[in-house]
């Protein structure tokens, strides 16, 4: 009974990757949420290198699980300065094998708090099942 009211209130995010992981999946959600629909989303920093894509690319995405930044394993994004990283999951509707979708996000951390987007990788569909 202590651990429920303990939690109550709180996110599954939050407990499993803490309040500033929970932030990066909320702020993917509502990224891939915008670009699904075809919106532009506030969320992409102004001085963004990523290559968004269409709609459809992010149509069946989902937030996976956030990373601090590692400049080693993600030397293409480091001079970027991003704070986070975090995969996507799902495939895009009709993804065949030689599709390529996003498949990472890199944030950087705002002055007001808040989260933009600096890049996006993308990722070849190699095999389906």
């Amino acid at each position: 009974m202590a651990l429920g009211s303990m939690l109550a209130g709180c996110s599954i995010d939050t407990v499993i990757w803490g309040p500033d992981g929970a932030k990066v999946i909320q702020t993917t959600e509502d990224l891939v949420a915008d670009l699904a629909s075809g919106e532009a989303s506030d969320i992409v920093c102004s001085d963004s290198v990523a290559e968004l894509g269409t709609p459809a690319d992010w149509s069946g995405l989902s937030a996976g699980e956030p990373e601090k930044f590692v400049p080693h394993f993600w030397p293409d994004q480091a001079e970027l300065n991003p704070h986070w990283s975090i995969n996507l999951e799902g495939l895009p509707e009709g993804a065949v094998p030689g599709t390529t979708y996003p498949g990472d996000v890199f944030f950087r951390e705002c002055d007001d708090g808040g989260l933009c987007a600096i890049d996006v990788t993308w990722t070849t569909l190699i095999s389906v099942g």
